[in-house]
């Protein structure tokens, strides 16, 4: 890394954000179902890249933070321009990437910093193109009830509140004759009010599974990607399982999966949580840093799943907030591939959700050592996928990407392997065809994690 870069991890680390609108953004509506598609005049396009860490970094893994540089919307779209997002970018507090969040239309940003000193601390920015990324209002750290790198996300209800969630490293418990009964930590969900910067409400519990799961060693090790029902007053939260060996407490690294699970609890009040159970899905709901579950103009829920045993499926959750069995959206089915794995999606209306990818078939990077990733548009409707066209290579990674702007029928992403350059690409919902937009400039080991 350049000397330039060392200056910025010294500040410590992260971020991302977009825009500037004139007309009403589509973000909110497409991710909450909330209403149709609005195209704006004007708004920034915020690109944001995760640098590789220094104390022995592997290419790709994001832990020396993030930088974030906005853009025009009329100069993303233009493909003889270029930008150096890690030599101009601006760098937020973060030990490590984290979840960028922004406001419906784009003008704010909410962090909340994952890691180090100040993990836990939540902050507000104003987004005023290239790297004017300016702190206003107040703070607050959640990190004595979410911990210092806390998992969350901001609710489609027109920026008011962001959900953290976390669970205590899960404790085995036993008899004193060393009978095995189950393994537990205790969950926390709190609600932070994104405008006046405070813990709006804060619950605490143990979640059990049914005796007979759990006195198989089942748990819930990690709750993450929470999102609001159509009606306003549960909210589902998607869970990563793990599963304790009964007669020698540790964990198992392979075992037999039970149906996908989410918690669900009463909003606003986050009390009484209940577990329902997929038969359709057998991975985790859990996501990896971004969005994972969307209300749709439907009135249900979307979700995906990860380390499923059948490949990757999309889930669906009905009014009366459980699981829709009959709705059975196989990605591998769909695409023609086996062990579908989806990263990172993102719900963009109508219908239709762009979703990236791996698979059994996928080659894997010599450089992260991860396999490629690959784009593809689905539709929930038709439960049918087709790979997006975009210039591919194996060291194309995308396990942290986050960003996904949605401009009425237009899709940004930003494309490019590890440690090259790449570009902003513009794929038009409806139709699937994609338009190259501006250059970016990589460095070697960094990544680019999304476009805000």
């Amino acid at each position: 890394m350049k000397k330039n870069n060392f200056k910025f991890l010294a500040f410590a680390t992260i971020l991302g954000v977009l825009l500037l609108t004139t007309g009403c953004s589509s973000d909110d509506d497409n991710g909450g179902g909330s209403g149709g598609p609005g195209e704006t005049n004007e708004r920034w396009i915020t690109v944001a890249g995760a640098i590789m860490g220094t104390d022995d970094g592997t290419p790709g893994d994001g832990n020396g933070g993030t930088l974030v540089y906005s853009i025009s919307k009329e100069d993303a779209q233009d493909p003889t321009k270029t930008f150096d997002v890690f030599e101009n970018g601006y760098l937020v507090q973060s030990a490590r990437t984290a979840r960028l969040q922004s406001s419906v239309d784009g003008s704010t940003f909410f962090n909340i910093a994952y890691g180090g000193s100040n993990g836990g601390e939540f902050q507000k920015y104003t987004v005023g193109g290239g790297q004017n990324f300016t702190p206003f209002g107040g703070t607050v750290n959640i990190s004595q009830y979410a911990g210092s790198s806390p998992r969350w996300a901001k609710l489609f209800d027109g920026d008011k509140t962001g959900v953290a969630v976390s669970v205590t490293s899960p404790q085995v418990n036993s008899d004193g004759a060393g009978n095995y009964h189950y393994t537990r930590g205790t969950a926390t969900v709190l609600a932070l009010d994104l405008q006046n910067a405070l813990i709006s409400e804060t619950k605490s519990y143990e979640i059990p599974l049914t005796t007979e799961e759990e006195a198989s060693g089942h748990h819930i090790f990690r709750l993450d990607s929470p999102v609001l029902n159509a009606a306003g007053n549960k909210l589902i939260i998607g869970t990563w399982m793990r599963k304790t060996n009964p007669a020698t407490g540790n964990n198992e690294s392979d075992f037999v999966r039970l149906g996908s699970k989410s918690i669900v609890v009463d909003y606003p009040s986050l009390e009484n949580p209940t577990v329902i159970t997929s038969t359709v899905g057998y991975g985790d709901t859990s996501g990896y840093r971004s969005f994972n579950a969307f209300a749709t103009e439907d009135g249900n829920i979307y979700q995906a799943t990860q380390r499923d045993s059948g490949g990757s499926h999309i889930l669906k959750i009905n009014q009366n907030n459980e699981y829709d069995n009959s709705y059975v959206f196989s990605l591998d089915t769909a695409l023609g591939v086996t062990g579908s794995y989806i990263q990172n999606w993102r719900y963009v209306g109508s219908g239709i959700a762009f979703v990236h990818y791996t698979h059994n078939g996928a080659q894997t990077s010599t450089l992260s050592n991860q396999q490629q990733s690959y784009l593809a548009r689905i539709d929930l409707n038709t439960k049918t996928a087709q790979q997006v066209d975009l210039p591919y290579h194996i060291d194309l990674y995308a396990f942290q990407y986050q960003g996904f702007v949605v401009d009425n029928n237009d899709v940004y992403v930003t494309v490019a392997p590890v440690g090259q350059d790449g570009n902003i690409y513009i794929i038009n919902s409806l139709t699937g065809e994609v338009t190259k937009g501006a250059k970016l400039i990589n460095k070697t080991g960094n990544h680019f994690i999304g476009a805000f």
